[in-house]
């Protein structure tokens, strides 16, 4: 007996696919550009100018100078794609084989994966942050012969392991120049994207007929970085990928080939892959861009000249909530240096704007006199923001659904189950939940008794979250045991996954993740601490930018490092008259004694009992970043390695010293 949930749109069972007979990837690529054959579909800004910027404290800073965006019509990316799955074949690929691509967000990518849809060749993604042995790990399991990627990711990534992976004989690099590349190990070929393609121009290659995938086939093997241990490879059919974008595309309101997408998060991530391919099966237009140069105040643009939000002006956007904190953070701070009168007006324009959101009203006036500018970050035009990846914090979400004039539609999936599962409506304002299931998918909480969380529970029923459907992917790679582990198969046939988190439902059928099976310890005195949920509630204190709890089984309290916010440290530290730059002060007892005094107060006003409360914490001046590796390219904690690099402090937040 297990609680199951479906979309109230659902009238018959699950839904597999967007369009009639669009049944693979190849396909829905083909439709659009039949339906869409001359509109923009890839854009991408050219460089005019790059120069150094030399800092006060010594350090180099890289500015660019970006034009317009340049655009490749529907009809152009499908030729471009075309010809490259040629030439890949004729270079020596076989379908149903791996081609694996290794590369940043940008136009190329989607060609490149389009060109392997068509062909039939299964494509290996794996993050452009990902360490050495972790890469080479992906290529040898996946015994890949050909593998895109780009000059940079080449040169400083690839080439260093090239000799551990020895089945690799094709590099096609995507970028224009140079053209040729001495210096590769033998048996290694490497070629310009634009040669690969030429060579598949060729009438000899071109009349070659082309085997069609199936609905079952492989479409992707995309690599997560888990936050424990290697990567694991999640093996995604054309049907699994269909199935989710149809519903995703089937809860954003109106969506056309009038909407511009921009893209700028990482495609081997299932979030950005997913959101892509919902708006090339609906003819928008995607322009490219990166976490680096997404606004005018980013910091590899140049003081005076356009981020890529200004120039291109996206209706929809897609954001983890990472992004979405610092905006809010930005915005406040400037907020905070407004005169008396400026930010008197904002305030109440802001709480006035909560008021009518919640009674459903518009606030047209507002809208154009005071948040006007705060929109215009984004490029104005903005309609609809996507999250995912991690849980958004509610006062992050309100404040994106009030200054941004759009809603904020919280998404939960896993790559698991191609990035679907449930996202919340575009008129629910309410803050924490994720919404209902998609159409193509049904949800049913399982008892977690460890945890202590029933079905019966009241007054709302909890439980670990399974998902069940065609979304659900086909396990993992070459992983049998953790397969029969986490998916399993119903009476009926269908897939089902366990995600390890915890939720409750709501009466109106809406989803809440309120914990994580994996991250729950038992302390000394017997008391289980979910350190998901410490965290999630701790980051709503505005000193606390990012923050790991930490707790040993042997221990009676919970610890933490927490990277603080500066300006936010350096103003608690002026209170008490204690001066120096923000690497000196988190090296101070005394500030960290300061910062927990203001968590703890946090601690109480969110609730948390007292034994879920950090006793003792340290703080980092440096943010975790994906290129630190104690965070994900999700930006998820990897416990391990924040473990192995706070070791020092553990000992000594423990050990009393």
């Amino acid at each position: 007996s297990k609680i199951r949930c479906r979309s109230r749109e659902l009238t018959s069972g699950l839904a597999t696919s967007l369009h009639p007979g669009v049944d693979a990837l190849d396909k829905v690529f083909e439709y659009a550009a039949t339906r869409f054959p001359h509109r923009d579909c890839l854009g991408t800004r050219e460089v005019v100018s790059e120069e150094d910027e030399h800092q006060a404290n010594g350090k180099v800073f890289k500015k660019v100078v970006l034009g317009e965006y340049r655009w490749l019509s529907y009809e152009e990316v499908l030729t471009a794609a075309s010809r490259l799955g040629s030439g890949l074949a004729a270079l020596g690929q076989r379908p149903k084989h791996n081609v694996a691509i290794f590369c940043e967000t940008r136009a190329e990518w989607v060609v490149a994966a389009q060109a392997c849809f068509m062909y039939n060749f299964p494509l290996v993604t794996l993050y452009s942050t990902l360490g050495g042995p972790a890469i080479a790990h992906g290529l040898n399991e996946t015994q890949v012969t050909h593998i895109f990627t780009s000059r940079e990711l080449l040169e400083t990534r690839l080439k260093a392991i090239l000799y551990e992976v020895p089945r690799l004989q094709h590099i096609i690099v995507v970028d224009d120049t140079p053209t040729s590349w001495p210096g590769y190990p033998r048996g290694i070929s490497v070629h310009n994207m634009a040669s690969v393609q030429k060579l598949g121009a060729r009438p000899e290659n071109a009349s070659r007929e082309r085997k069609r995938p199936l609905p079952s086939d492989i479409a992707v093997i995309m690599y997560t970085s888990g936050s424990t241990g290697i990567p694991k490879g999640v093996v995604i059919s054309h049907g699994n990928i269909i199935a989710g974008i149809t519903g995703m595309a089937e809860r954003i309101p109106n969506l056309s080939e009038e909407d511009t997408y921009i893209g700028y998060l990482p495609l081997a991530h299932v979030l950005e892959l997913s959101a892509e391919l919902v708006c090339v099966s609906h003819g928008c237009r995607i322009g490219y861009s990166s976490p680096q140069t997404l606004a005018d105040q980013s910091t590899k643009i140049k003081k005076g000249s356009k981020g890529d939000t200004s120039a291109l002006r996206p209706t929809l956007m897609a954001a983890v909530p990472e992004i979405m904190d610092r905006i809010y953070k930005n915005v406040m701070t400037k907020v905070e240096e407004m005169n008396c009168v400026q930010r008197t007006l904002f305030t109440l324009a802001y709480n006035y704007k909560l008021e009518q959101l919640a009674k459903g009203n518009s606030t047209p006036l507002c809208d154009r006199l005071v948040f006007g500018k705060v929109r215009s970050l984004l490029g104005g035009r903005t309609r609809v923001l996507l999250s995912g990846g991690a849980p958004l914090s509610a006062a992050t979400q309100r404040f994106m659904n009030v200054c941004f004039c759009c809603p904020v539609a919280q998404g939960y999936g896993l790559t698991e189950t191609c990035g679907a599962g449930t996202i919340s409506e575009m008129w629910d304002y309410s803050t924490g939940r994720v919404g209902g299931p998609l159409v193509c998918c049904e949800i049913k909480l399982k008892d977690w008794l460890e945890g202590g969380y029933r079905k019966t529970d009241k007054p709302h029923p909890r439980g670990e979250i399974l998902i069940g459907g065609p979304n659900v992917t086909m396990g993992y790679y070459k992983n049998e045991a953790r397969n029969q582990e986490d998916f399993f198969a119903d009476e009926s046939g269908q897939r089902w996954f366990c995600t390890g988190d915890v939720g409750e439902f709501h009466a109106d059928g809406c989803l809440k993740i309120i914990d994580r099976k994996k991250d729950l310890v038992k302390l000394q005195a017997g008391e289980y601490v979910s350190l998901g949920k410490v965290e999630s509630m701790l980051k709503n204190c505005p000193l606390v930018d990012n923050i790991c709890a930490y707790a040993n089984s042997d221990e009676t309290y919970v610890i933490g490092f927490v990277v603080p916010n500066q300006k936010q440290l350096l103003a608690l530290a002026g209170q008490y008259g204690i001066r120096g730059p923000c690497e000196e002060l988190c090296g101070s007892k005394a500030m960290e004694e300061l910062v927990l005094k203001v968590i703890t107060e946090t601690a109480l006003a969110v609730q948390l009992e007292r034994f879920e409360t950090p006793r003792k914490i340290c703080l980092s001046p440096d943010p975790w970043t994906p290129e630190t590796g104690l965070v994900t390219d999700a930006f998820k904690l990897k416990r391990k390695e924040l473990k192995t690099r706070y070791q020092d402090d553990i000992e000594r937040m423990y050990g009393g010293k």
